[in-house]
């Protein structure tokens, strides 16, 4: 999976892959005889001593395998049973005919080695849906190794809500991951999906040490980019976001650090512990 490999690859601060846990403030019921999500009182969301861009400096895209993927990301060490987030899921522009790139935002929750990995999120991909649309997804890695998307061991729940499906753009959602009872749970808008069963990983993998949000761009080496959540840059008014940020069974705060590969091309806006804003044109080379 390119979205996932690259994560993996521990090139940049950026390989961390996240998993939260989420739902919307009228959470629908989920599934009979299914699971719902544990969710905290939301903290306020303070804002940081510098709310502002990440430092211009940045790591810069990530190319490998005859693609580059750049990332606003946040992250958050701890040690966490779940995880959650709300977020907007928006509708970026990718080239026309082009089935090698994608935008996406994504949650996810990941071991301390970073070898096994939980994910949910909304992707344009061309390559992988057949449209343009944003589409619901999931993935996961077991000890380093790659798997595939909405399968692979996936057992759907959800009668209506399915990994795969065209979610509506413009509107908020929440995601989710959650170890329950040994097996990684995935909820969308309070909604059980379904889960990955624990058996997967030998019963080895039940916490998560590394927790991200972020949103990620993927495009081939020497094309121009893609956009980055609704195309606007995340310091400007009305563009994507994360939110919500909320962790389960941890000891610690929700605490994001906000951080950019090419802060010159997407960038972060209005950061708080637990929200930031990100996007991008996307204008120019990659």
């Amino acid at each position: 999976m390119r979205i996932s490999r690259t994560l993996l690859a521990g090139a940049t601060a950026l390989t961390a892959t996240l998993g939260l846990l989420c739902a919307s403030p009228a959470a629908r019921a989920a599934t009979p005889n299914t699971p719902t999500p544990h969710v905290a009182p939301a903290p306020l969301p303070d804002l940081l001593p510098s709310a502002q861009a990440p430092a211009a400096a940045g790591s810069g895209p990530v190319c490998w395998f005859g693609a580059c993927y750049d990332y606003v990301s946040g992250r958050q060490l701890t040690d966490v049973s779940g995880a959650s987030i709300r977020m907007l899921q928006a509708e970026p522009r990718i080239k026309p005919g082009d089935t090698e790139s994608h935008s996406l935002q994504e949650l996810a929750l990941q071991s301390a080695d970073q070898k096994s990995t939980v994910e949910i999120g909304w992707t344009v991909d061309l390559g992988l849906n057949g449209d343009t649309r944003p589409h619901l997804f999931v993935y996961h890695w077991v000890n380093g190794a790659e798997s595939c998307y909405n399968g692979c061991g996936f057992v759907q729940v959800s009668r209506t809500v399915k990994p795969g499906m065209a979610v509506r753009p413009g509107t908020a959602a929440g995601f989710a991951i959650e170890n329950l009872a040994g097996d990684w749970w995935a909820f969308y808008d309070g909604q059980a999906v379904g889960y990955f069963p624990g058996a997967l990983w030998q019963g080895g993998y039940t916490r998560a040490q590394l927790v991200t949000a972020f949103g990620e761009v993927a495009h081939a080496t020497g094309s121009t980019c893609e956009q980055m959540g609704d195309g606007r840059d995340g310091t400007r008014h009305g563009s994507s976001w994360i939110g919500d940020f909320r962790l389960t069974g941890s000891t610690d705060t929700p605490a994001l650090t906000v951080t950019a590969t090419s802060p010159n091309l997407y960038d972060a806006g209005r950061l708080t512990r637990t929200s930031f804003r990100l996007g991008g044109p996307g204008s120019g080379p990659c």
